[in-house]
């Protein structure tokens, strides 16, 4: 069986170039794709057995992607968006190449035998799948084994923790996770990489796990600022069938400032400020200042809609029931099941329907709050999480991130802050429901001011060979 040598390419390339880059050097003949998949497979070799990153990889179907990958770089046609990239996919979307475990012994080998829409939409575009990414016990809170690559003793953050790891380490400059409390924005925070999750709707859930409809949200990490949007381009629904986001991200007044007039942004302490710890107030404050300090940003210190102070209580009563709903008849095998998801199930199914529908409603109205708060804003800064990854024996302290995937919002983490102890926590950046491009434009010009870094920041110690 032919096998991948060994890269020639002499530094982590996923961590020090942007995706356009790579494909770039690969349609001018400096390097090929086998040569990017061989620096995959050789760094996940080299770092699974201590980062436990990937449940399963394939070194035989990379080759055999990378081989068609670099058919098409040859051909004159336009390459793919991501074409000869590899791609981690978090082990709850269906792939017809590997199993979909879902962090479950009860899901062990299962095989579905098709692929997510957004693995096709991956595919479609030339990515490279080497195989699938830890996750927590379905999406949830029992955490996976991956480690956070700063510290073992710390949590890499919740249930997409391996797909935002495998980016951190330099695996892949990409992976896709979901986010239905703040699984995006968290990993990302605590790994110190960028994470997006577009506006709610906007990335399909074909052919994934499912755990809370009004809730669950797709999206992506990447060692690199520039390709979020990228990937948000590869992945998001798009034309006529999709009318109200398609005509929201096609109106380039909506999506853009107006050209006289400053950035509008809302710093949010929310009610979660208590939880921060206090250096990461300090910091955020420092940040908050500093974008003051730009001339085309105007900077509000703005107090949210008073319903929002509810958010986390409201969150919890629909997550649990529809928990309860959808894992039923695993709860009926609780030997096989973790005991905070037993807790989940049990709470859950103590609700009612009638409470269930009722706390939906008070979801849909802080969907419809927090859209007239953002007709006043561009854009909302808040902290990402309390700062720092706690232990891994600890539950993370509440912050903001749920807040916005309860309303919708479009969110990136930005990987700006390293604690006292040398361990990175981000900013969270937000904007109105389906005002996508324009939260890529704001953090794009925050780049260009130097005030966000170009990369996942700061990169972890590599363990030796």
């Amino acid at each position: 069986m032919e096998t991948l040598n060994k890269t020639k390419i002499e530094r982590n390339i996923f961590l020090s170039e942007t995706i356009g880059d790579i494909i770039g050097m690969m349609r001018n003949g400096n390097i090929t794709a086998r040569d990017i998949a061989a620096e995959c497979y050789e760094r996940i070799k080299h770092l699974n057995d201590y980062s436990k990153v990937w449940v399963v990889f394939d070194e035989e179907k990379l080759l055999a992607q990378a081989h068609s990958a670099d058919e098409r770089l040859k051909s004159e046609k336009m390459p793919g968006l991501l074409e000869g990239i590899p791609v981690g996919v978090k082990d709850i979307f269906n792939t017809a190449d590997f199993p979909t475990q879902m962090g479950s012994p009860l899901w062990k080998g299962f095989t579905p035998g098709n692929d997510a829409r957004e693995v096709y939409y991956l595919k479609k575009e030339g990515a490279l799948i080497p195989g699938k990414t830890d996750t927590a016990e379905f999406a949830v809170h029992a955490i996976g084994n991956c480690i956070n690559p700063h510290d073992p003793l710390r949590t890499p953050g919740t249930s997409s923790s391996g797909s935002a790891v495998a980016v951190a380490l330099g695996m892949v400059p990409a992976s896709i996770g979901t986010q239905t409390a703040g699984s995006i924005v968290r990993p990302a925070s605590f790994c110190g990489v960028y994470g997006c999750k577009p506006s709610f709707g906007l990335l399909p859930r074909t052919g994934m796990l499912k755990t809370t409809d009004s809730l669950d949200t797709i999206g992506f990490f990447t060692a690199m600022f520039e390709d979020l949007k990228r990937m948000f381009e590869t992945l998001r629904v798009r034309g006529a069938n999709f009318p109200m986001s398609n005509n929201a991200l096609s109106d380039n007044e909506r999506q853009n400032r107006k050209s006289d007039k400053p950035w509008k942004v809302a710093f949010v302490k929310t009610h979660t400020w208590e939880n921060a710890y206090s250096h990461t107030k300090e910091e955020v404050l420092k940040f908050a200042q500093a974008l003051e300090g730009d001339k085309e940003i105007e900077v509000t210190e703005a107090e949210l809609p008073e319903i929002m102070k509810d958010a986390h209580a409201v969150h919890e009563k629909i997550y649990d029931k529809t928990l309860s709903y959808y894992f039923k008849e695993e709860s009926l095998k609780p030997e096989m099941v973790s005991d905070i998801m037993n807790e989940i199930v049990a709470r859950g199914s103590m609700i009612s329907a009638v409470e269930y529908h009722a706390y939906l409603e008070m979801q849909n109205r802080m969907i419809r709050e927090m859209d007239r708060f953002l007709t006043e804003y561009d854009i909302i800064v808040s902290h990402s999480t309390a700062g720092e990854a706690p232990l891994r024996e600890e539950r993370e302290k509440p912050d903001p991130a749920l807040m916005w995937t309860l309303t919708h919002l479009p969110v990136i983490n930005c990987p700006v802050f390293i604690s006292p102890g040398g361990m990175p926590y981000g900013i969270q950046i937000a904007s109105r429901k389906y005002n996508d491009y324009k939260l890529f434009r704001f953090t794009d010009h925050l780049l260009k001011r130097n005030l966000i870094p170009a990369g996942s920041n700061p990169l972890p110690p590599q363990p030796e060979e």
